[in-house]
C-alpha cells in the first residue's frame, strides 16, 4: 500500500479529508452536509474512469473531486442534490388486501 493510501485510511471525517487535501471550507457548510459531501466525493471517484495511477496525479485528481463535492453543497443543499437513495424514493404506496384474504 502506498503512503497516499495509508493516509486515506486514517481519514475519518469530512473535515479530515478537506484538511488533508487542503480544500478551504466553511465549518457551517460541512457541519450540515458532511455525510453528503463524503458520499458525493465517493460517487465522483467511482465515476472516474481515467484515474491516474501515479500518486501525485491521483492526489491532484482527488483534490479536484473533493473540491467539486464540497462546492456542490456550498451552492445547493442536500435535499436538492439528493445524494442518498432515501431522497430518490417515491411516495408510499397503499395496497388494498380484502379482509377475507387476510385469514386464508
Amino acid at each position: 500500500m502506498s503512503d497516499f493510501e495509508d493516509d486515506l485510511e486514517d481519514l475519518v471525517s469530512a473535515e479530515d479529508f478537506l484538511e488533508y487535501f487542503q480544500v478551504p471550507y466553511e465549518a457551517s457548510v460541512v457541519h450540515v452536509n458532511r455525510l453528503h459531501i463524503l458520499q458525493r466525493f465517493h460517487d465522483y471517484i467511482a465515476k472516474t474512469s481515467d484515474m491516474p495511477m501515479e500518486e501525485a496525479a491521483k492526489r491532484e485528481r482527488y483534490t479536484a473531486l473533493l473540491t467539486q463535492a464540497y462546492q456542490d453543497f456550498v451552492t445547493s443543499d442536500a435535499l436538492t442534490e439528493k445524494v442518498f437513495k432515501v431522497f430518490h424514493m417515491h411516495d408510499p404506496q397503499s395496497t388494498f388486501v380484502p379482509l377475507d384474504e387476510v385469514f386464508r
